[in-house]
């Protein structure tokens, strides 16, 4: 069996957005030369996600929306972590998107279902943030 760990780097110049990265994830998977096994995308923030869905512009709205019914940004202080810092929210919205995601590999490529992409998720930017790809099979 072989292994593969490629980190990607990501600095968003605004506290939050969806980004694609379906094809940065198939390039680690073509640089692994692993045809069958199991691929492991997470983010390494705790107020980042890696997730999978539709690349449609209205439904990142829909989940900026979502996100920000269920968690607001402001007012900060109805955050009991805002102490020191803004982002009590971003904590909470990492939560309900998930830290990860786990996609099969199948002949040397991602077994998706229809419209599935591979996105992470900045609920607290304007700093460099990482997410980890590993990818084990043969």
């Amino acid at each position: 069996m072989k292994s593969y760990k490629k980190e990607l780097w990501f600095d968003i110049k605004s506290r939050r957005a969806f980004i694609n990265i379906t094809k940065k994830v198939e390039n680690c998977l073509k640089e692994s030369g692993i045809k069958e096994g199991f691929l492991l995308c997470n983010a390494m923030h705790i107020t980042a996600s890696v997730f999978i869905n539709d690349d449609e512009a209205g439904l990142h709205r829909d989940f900026e929306s979502f996100l920000e019914k269920l968690a607001p940004e402001k007012p900060y202080s109805q955050y009991e972590h805002n102490g020191f810092e803004d982002n009590g929210d971003a904590h909470l919205k990492r939560t309900i998107m998930g830290r990860e995601v786990v996609v099969a590999v199948t002949e040397g490529k991602l077994d998706f279902g229809p419209w599935e992409q591979i996105f992470y998720g900045e609920f607290d930017g304007n700093r460099k943030k990482r997410v980890l790809v590993k990818i084990i099979g043969e």
